[in-house]
């Protein structure tokens, strides 16, 4: 059992833009089936046309709005409390930019080994689709999972927790998943251990966690169960 904390790191990426990535990095190349996080906030430069391949891909918007291009056609934009999928499969380009401004997370999920070449695919949920329930001060937006509005090819349970001050949340994980939680804004404790924006706790074969929120935050709760397959990431690709 372990909960170890990491932080999200600057690095530049696309063109002009900087974002906070938690991984790949040194000391935390994936997180099996989890490969790649990014924590964004543009309004300006963006992601040109570029090849993917191998994995799906969630991008969520806190703010702002993000538009979408491919070669399978499809063209779109996401707004504030969305959020578009796209699953790379055999391969597919892809570009996005920010409609004016885009604030969110980019995650990547691993496919499966018996999955890779399937025909790439793509999804679109705005905000008025995605599931919200409120409980003693904790709102819960649930983007993949029970009802969720994204579909994947992994279990994934990934949701959007706003925490007022003061609130607390006591959540089950399911048998056999992993993964993390990220603080997006503020400042929570999480089973006795304190994180700051910024940063994750990857959490490995716990059952429950407890969270306490000291200020008003923000945070993003990412489990899914692992493939057990070796993970070969060479930049845009997920072989």
């Amino acid at each position: 059992m372990s909960i170890t904390i990491h932080p999200a790191i600057n690095v530049p990426e696309g063109d002009g833009v900087s974002v906070k990535r938690l991984m790949p990095v040194h000391g935390l190349r994936n997180y099996d089936p989890f490969v790649l996080w990014d924590h964004f906030d543009i309004s300006g430069g963006g992601f040109p046309d570029h090849p993917h391949r191998g994995f799906e891909a969630i991008t969520y918007l806190f703010d702002g709005g993000m538009h979408h291009t491919d070669n399978l056609g499809n063209k779109g934009v996401v707004h504030a409390g969305g959020a578009q999928r796209f699953t790379a499969g055999r391969g597919m380009v892809h570009s996005e930019f920010p409609d004016g401004r885009a604030h969110g997370i980019q995650l990547w999920i691993n496919l499966p080994k018996r999955l890779k070449s399937i025909e790439p695919a793509y999804q679109q949920s705005q905000a008025d689709m995605i599931s919200e329930v409120d409980h003693d001060g904790v709102t819960i937006r649930t983007i993949v999972g029970k009802n969720g509005a994204i579909s994947l090819h992994t279990e994934v349970e990934y949701l959007d927790v706003q925490m007022q001050q003061g609130s607390s949340l006591e959540r089950q994980i399911a048998v056999g998943a992993r993964g993390l939680i990220y603080v997006v804004d503020g400042s929570v404790e999480i089973n006795g251990l304190t994180l700051e924006s910024g940063q994750a706790a990857c959490v490995d074969d716990i059952a429950i966690t407890n969270i306490l929120s000291a200020h008003a935050s923000r945070l993003m709760w990412c489990f899914g169960s692992p493939h057990n397959e070796p993970i070969y990431q060479h930049g845009p690709f997920v072989d």
